[in-house]
């Protein structure tokens, strides 16, 4: 068994519930989960990332992570001994996706906050998993949970972020990229881009899922994971 420890970080308007099925699976490890509601810039949350961390870890990191990731990845490398980018992809966002990120946030300012979570479900989950209530009622509560001003703070610091693939080349450690065949908010391009510049990488696609693979596929996503991480 590995004793590397393992450090989580997710992205906006989700928790600690979107790992709870490697928590729970991990009961002896070392994991740490990142804290993605403290600041306002990618660069803050690779800050306390690192300043929370211990001095060598594995980084397993979803969605707006992969981006904190990045930068942790630019910061102090040499702390990081294996990398899991689950849903992200490495590019500053375009005109559609600030459009996209400008309207959540009008609902937001407008007191629409709970409009958010139903906007962002069809992109979500893939359209055979939207009946699902066990799906929905997490999403709803990590919605919940995260709150208004968390996520307009996590919304500033994407909409701010900047394009990490002119360094992808630079990461130096086993890569494992996983994506969900049916996400709506990252493509299968988005990871091969990321495969291609960085070493060495490997890309898992997990079929039948959507953007959350730790809630919606865990007896694939756990394995990958566990293996990746002990090998």
């Amino acid at each position: 068994m590995s004793t590397l420890p393992i450090v989580l970080i997710t992205g906006q308007l989700l928790t600690d519930a979107v790992w709870q099925p490697l928590l729970e699976a991990w009961p002896d490890r070392e994991v740490i989960v990142a804290d993605n509601r403290s600041d306002d810039t990618i660069e803050g949350f690779a800050q306390r990332l690192l300043d929370n961390a211990p001095p060598k870890f594995a980084l397993v990191a979803h969605a707006m992570g992969g981006f904190v990731a990045f930068e942790v990845m630019r910061r102090a490398p040499e702390r990081v001994a294996r990398l899991a980018l689950i849903s992200t992809l490495a590019s500053a966002d375009g005109p559609a996706q600030t459009a996209r990120r400008q309207g959540y946030i009008d609902l937001v300012t407008s007191g629409q906050f709970d409009e958010v979570v139903e906007e962002r479900i069809p992109i979500l989950f893939p359209e055979h998993q939207r009946g699902d209530e066990r799906l929905l009622g997490i999403a709803r509560r990590m919605a919940a949970d995260t709150g208004a001003e968390t996520f307009l703070a996590q919304q500033r610091a994407i909409m701010a972020r900047i394009d990490s693939r002119p360094r992808l080349g630079e990461i130096a450690v086993p890569t494992l990229l996983i994506w969900g065949e049916q996400d709506g908010i990252t493509s299968r391009a988005h990871h091969e881009e990321i495969l291609d510049a960085i070493p060495g990488a490997r890309l898992e696609v997990i079929a039948g899922a959507g953007h959350l693979p730790t809630v919606e596929a865990p007896e694939v996503v756990l394995p990958l994971l566990t293996d990746f991480i002990d090998a």
